[in-house]
């Protein structure tokens, strides 16, 4: 199988973004901007491109096999976690889907006022729980009463990290996985992301993307067992350092 030639500024820019690789997965800076998988836009996605960039690298005649055990949505950065093996790839599956893999997220947000500790959290935390409702024609989802039609509970705890004279840098950890969890549950209490257009941010950003990150990810090897804790640096374009 051949798979599209990159150009030496593209090559060296995919191998600058790589966190963590060894023989069973690969960890990766998405971009802003950056589909995981294909979508109806038609875009190349950025696992075809990572195929091609590691068949080119390591000059493989055939097919590369490159597996998605999770995505971040195209306006989000951050981490993206690949399976390299077909043995990686299930065994993070059924991470994600258990809540063994521990994700960090942190968001540039408008001021929402004080954030408090929800009951039993330790200091500086604040737990949020909402009903979330998804509309599959609008790629949205809405917070929703407590037991309505189709709902599922999302969770998450958050804390303000700091401040610049119009944004707090939040950071999130997910306790589940639902639709937009982050971008919904923080604009229901006044937390717009910066940039979010869809959940109620005044203007864009010029990139197009939202101040949302994949800032950390950290979980027990799938085939090793070794401790993976990886960091990702933050976007130039942010407007705080």
């Amino acid at each position: 199988m051949e798979y599209r030639a990159l150009s030496t500024e593209e090559f060296d820019d995919i191998s600058s973004r790589i966190l963590h690789e060894d023989n069973h997965l690969l960890i990766f800076n998405k971009r802003a901007g950056e589909i995981v998988q294909g979508d109806k836009t038609g875009d190349e996605a950025l696992v075809e491109t990572l195929k091609a960039f590691i068949a080119a690298r390591d000059r493989k005649p055939g097919k590369v096999f490159l597996g998605v055990p999770h995505r971040l949505d195209r306006p989000v950065s951050g981490i993206c976690v690949f399976a390299k093996t077909s043995k990686a790839l299930e065994r993070l599956n059924a991470m994600f889907r258990e809540g063994r893999v521990h994700k960090t997220y942190w968001a540039l947000c408008a001021d929402g006022g004080a954030l408090g500790p929800g009951a039993g959290e330790e200091s500086g935390w604040t737990l949020l729980e909402n009903a979330l409702v998804r509309n599959e024609k609008q790629n949205k989802s809405y917070v929703a009463p407590a037991g309505a039609k189709n709902a599922k509970m999302a969770r998450l705890k958050c804390r303000v990290l700091g401040s610049t004279l119009r944004y707090k840098l939040v950071e999130v950890e997910l306790l589940t996985g639902r639709h937009h969890q982050i971008r919904c549950q923080l604009s229901h209490i006044g937390y717009t992301i910066k940039g979010d257009l869809k959940y109620g941010a005044p203007r864009s950003n010029p990139d197009g993307g939202i101040c949302l990150m994949a800032r950390r990810i950290r979980f027990e090897h799938p085939v090793n067992h070794s401790a993976v804790d990886v960091l990702a640096p933050l976007p130039s374009s942010w407007p705080i350092r």
